[in-house]
């Protein structure tokens, strides 16, 4: 079938214009979003004004009312009231650093700002949403939008939050241990398969215990639903036996990738500069379809009330995007297999359903498709006809070959936006190793990136790359929606995984660039042990309030933190377990139960 000419890439902002205001730590990131999206910045950022609240003002827009802002605020009120200030004291309340520090058995920060990245992605969804709708004549849902970074934490926790709440235990073990392993050379590495055979075959390649090898294989699997994998420690001994070019090859004889942890100079160097996303609108195209625009003919309101989202998404990435434009007013139809999603079975459950599969994907509408039939290929296509977008996560090469591409969509509706989010991108990485979430964080640097000087550095078993690369994906679809509305011709949007790494580690490789030290410094983000508990220091303040609470003797988390806020000092209580948050002061009323008893976060952004 004929691929659609392709015309040069585009951007939904060209031509407009932009100033920001507030804090650096806020303002940067959603002005780099900005850019990237086409629009100039018309003077330097003020930093002035409230020192807690950022706000964006686009200007140049067609019709009388000729500009749209956005603002984004650290926290809500109560939880600024109680200390939640900055980029360190979101991961403590908002449970970021009990997840990432599961591995080690004790809460730790993520050394890049992960709240403050995912928050400049939402304001910048919100706020293309808000044009879209505008574009759209959907004025009663084109509010200004405005984003809590507290509320974008509790997101990216949400798959750990529902599953804290659920009727049953984790299927595998919650205990300190992980990845990545060290061979005999000292090269840290990271190992990735989806077949317990390859698994087996690897280890057994190096001569691992078989016990050892079984009671390895549960924890290895579930690693990314629990963001912790206590290996026997007879794993890493085998390892540390080996050297780097003999796991290789065992790697290679049984199917298993393994990939080399990059150092962020490594990454720095290759990096190519490129975009988290590429738009391709399609030529010549078709009409925009308008029977739907008014948001009056949709059941659920938001900026997107009247459109149609067919995704065929599998695990977090693409899942994750359509949520998002779910919870913007799109109908998200679920494209399954024959019996349904087997995730929907995976432990821990609520009501017979998994937590973590509702955490993605409550309100969607799901349609059983056996792509492997060429009949339902064709329901599949039918379906496409009447969307506005086809959202896919399938492996590489795999729509092609189902003939479900974008130019085989093309022919069925010309003004389908198309998206893939995927691991790689294309051709931006020579020889690539297997496209999830570990793998891409060892190969890009993330691994070092998320841990300060003088600790050895690990990928997050925290999905961070899959949630960010989830955000980034309905950013893109968002921009290629509004894109198709300038244009009126259909667009083909790619994100990715490797894109995600690049934004979430873009001021380390900066650094690195400079010729300055790459990592945060040792003791980066490390909470403070109280009698009771921990707490979390504002970053500006961390070197201060340290001696304070270790100089106190033995405090409870009230008395360590109203011994700060009287020197003037900006902390907050770390959430060591998740299913707390509920009943959390600082998110009082945030957090509902759905209608099958999972925990479920608030909406990151409101529209006023």
């Amino acid at each position: 079938m004929a691929s659609p000419a392709v015309t040069q890439t585009a951007r939904p902002l060209d031509g407009l214009r932009f100033t920001t205001s507030g804090p650096p730590a806020l303002a940067g990131p959603l002005a780099g979003h900005l850019r990237l999206l086409g629009a100039a910045a018309d003077t330097g950022p003020d930093a002035t004004g409230d020192p807690t609240t950022a706000r964006v003002t686009l200007a140049g827009l067609p019709g009388p009312q000729d500009s749209a802002a956005a603002t984004v605020a650290w926290a809500s009120p109560e939880a600024a009231r109680r200390g939640v200030t900055d980029e360190a004291t979101v991961q403590a309340a908002t449970g970021i650093m009990a997840v990432h520090g599961r591995r080690d058995g004790l809460p730790r920060g993520l050394a890049v700002d992960y709240a403050a990245a995912a928050t400049a992605v939402l304001t910048t969804q919100g706020l293309l949403a808000a044009l879209l709708a505008r574009a759209r004549g959907c004025e009663g849902a084109a509010g200004q939008p405005h984003t809590y970074v507290d509320r974008a934490g509790l997101l990216v926790v949400s798959q750990y939050l529902a599953a804290s709440g659920a009727d049953e235990g984790e299927a595998a073990e919650l205990a300190p241990g992980g990845p990545p392993f060290t061979a005999a050379d000292g090269t840290l590495f990271e190992l990735e398969t989806l077949d317990p055979g390859a698994w087996a075959g690897f280890w057994r390649a190096l001569e691992a215990p078989a016990d050892a090898v079984r009671a390895g294989w549960r924890p290895f699997q579930f690693r990314y639903a629990t963001a912790c994998a206590p290996f026997p420690q007879a794993l890493h001994a085998t390892a540390r036996a080996h050297g780097w070019q003999r796991i290789r090859d065992a790697a290679a004889a049984s199917g298993a990738e393994v990939c080399r942890l990059r150092t962020l100079e490594e990454r720095a160097a290759e990096d190519d500069g490129a975009a988290p996303w590429t738009l391709a609108p399609y030529g010549p195209g078709g009409r925009v379809r308008t029977d739907k625009a008014s948001s009056a003919l949709a059941p659920a309101p938001g900026p997107l009330a009247g459109m149609t989202v067919l995704e065929a998404g599998r695990r977090v990435q693409a899942p994750l995007a359509a949520h998002l434009l779910g919870l913007l007013g799109a109908e998200v139809v679920r494209i399954e297999p024959p019996g349904g999603d087997p995730l929907r079975g995976m432990p821990p459950a609520c009501s017979g359903i998994s937590a973590r599969w509702l955490a993605l994907n409550r309100g969607k509408h799901a349609v059983e498709i056996d792509i492997k039939s060429p009949a339902d290929r064709l329901r599949l296509a039918a379906l496409a006809a009447g969307a506005d977008v086809f959202l896919h996560n399938w492996a590489p090469g795999k729509a092609a070959e189902l003939g479900l591409d974008s130019a085989d969509l093309a022919q069925v509706n010309p003004a389908l936006v198309y998206a893939y989010t995927g691991g790689w991108g294309t051709g931006r990485i020579a020889d690539p190793p297997m496209g999830t979430d570990f793998m891409v964080q060892a190969r890009t640097g993330v691994g070092e990136a998320a841990r300060p000087e003088g600790e050895v550095p690990a990928p997050s078993l925290m999905t961070l790359l899959d949630v960010l690369g989830g955000l980034l994906g309905a950013e893109a679809v968002l921009a290629g929606l509004l894109l198709r509305e300038r244009t009126g011709r259909g667009v083909r949007v790619d994100s990715s995984l490797l894109g995600a790494a690049d934004l979430l580690t873009a001021s380390a490789l900066l650094r690195a660039r400079s010729g300055e030290r790459s990592r945060r410094p040792a003791g980066f983000r490390t909470p403070l042990r109280t009698a009771d508990g921990w707490i979390a220091p504002a970053d500006a303040d961390a070197r201060a309030a340290a001696p304070v609470v270790r100089g106190l003797g033995d405090l409870t988390t009230e008395d360590a933190l109203r011994a700060l806020r009287d020197r003037g000092l900006a902390a907050t209580a770390v959430t060591t377990d998740l299913a707390d948050l509920h009943h959390d002061p600082r998110f009082s009323g945030s957090i509902s139960r759905d209608a099958h008893g999972a925990p479920a976060v608030p909406d990151p952004w409101s529209f006023v």
